[in-house]
């Protein structure tokens, strides 16, 4: 026989253990994937869909444009050696070429046609928001942002560890790399971990709300492949599906004031199962929602 048990008394009771909502994620199993790294060049690696095109696209262009500089480059040298004074004393004149007026035209059009071809398809993956699986309202405040699970009920604010909202501390100090080390990361992550983080399951569509209370913030997670705006009184969305776990990093994107820098973004991409022990946990803490368990009796 099994009975249904409010937790309400008993999870305050025991708030050291895993209803802290932020803490029992504390990195534990997850790589640190969306961050910067000295001396790399390129993209972080690609989490969504929507990355993946980006990172195609982009090299398609950068493929498109190196073989035109070659060319262009190539026919300069070509046209300096060949018809220089020395070598051309008595150079033609005329003003028309048909065949190569032709070719310049038509050249530049297939290439943008074929741009077009693949990024417009891409664009339009962008802004064509899916049905969300969850829904999240991102909002940008001088210097720091809030989110609101819309579906749940509950919100809560993120701040850069070591400088929540402007105190004057952006520095490493010994205080801040235990306040780092206490939400499980190290010193390498300063400017880039906050104190609470976005927390997702991994493959299910993720729709962010993007505003702001203040000035506009642009809210963007790089290896996800997503950037909006946050401006006050609109609200605009994105969305993305992670397809790997892991701790992504972003920054607000938006010159926003005088602590700008000290905004960033930290998002946590988990398990289904660990998505909703946190959500459980979230509730209680965050909403005050007293959370039910389901306790087997013989």
């Amino acid at each position: 026989m099994k009975h249904l048990l409010s937790l309400s008394g008993l999870m305050a009771s025991l708030a050291a253990l895993p209803a802290m909502a932020q803490d029992n994620l504390r990195i534990d199993g997850l790589e640190i994937v969306g961050k910067p790294t000295n001396g790399e060049m390129g993209f972080q690696p690609a989490a969504t869909r929507l990355a993946e095109d980006l990172h195609f696209l982009d090299n398609l262009i950068l493929v498109i444009i190196t073989v035109i500089t070659l060319f262009v480059t190539a026919l300069i040298l070509w046209v300096a050696v060949r018809y220089n004074r020395k070598r051309n004393p008595n150079p033609a004149s005329f003003t028309h070429h048909t065949p190569i007026e032709i070719a310049w035209t038509v050249g530049p059009i297939v290439i943008l046609v074929l741009i077009g071809a693949y990024s417009l398809p891409i664009l339009f993956r962008q802004q064509e928001i899916p049905e969300a699986d969850i829904t999240i309202k991102a909002i940008g405040n001088q210097w720091y942002w809030s989110y609101e699970y819309v579906d749940e009920g509950f919100g809560f604010d993120s701040y850069m560890i070591g400088a929540p909202a402007l105190d004057g501390q952006n520095v490493k100090t010994p205080e801040v790399i235990a306040q780092l080390e206490e939400h499980g990361y190290t010193e390498a992550e300063f400017l880039l971990a906050t104190d609470t983080a976005v927390v997702v399951p991994v493959g299910k569509t993720i729709v962010m709300q993007v505003t702001a209370s203040d000035v506009i913030h642009s809210w963007t997670i790089p290896a996800f492949g997503v950037k909006q705006d946050g401006v006050p009184g609109r609200l605009a969305e994105l969305w993305f599906t992670a397809d790997r776990e892991g701790v992504y990093f972003g920054q607000c994107s938006e010159l926003c004031g005088e602590a700008h820098a000290y905004m960033p973004i930290t998002v946590k991409v988990v398990s289904e199962e660990a998505y909703e022990q946190w959500l459980g946990g979230a509730k209680e803490e965050y909403a005050g929602i007293p959370q039910t368990l389901q306790v087997a009796s013989n």
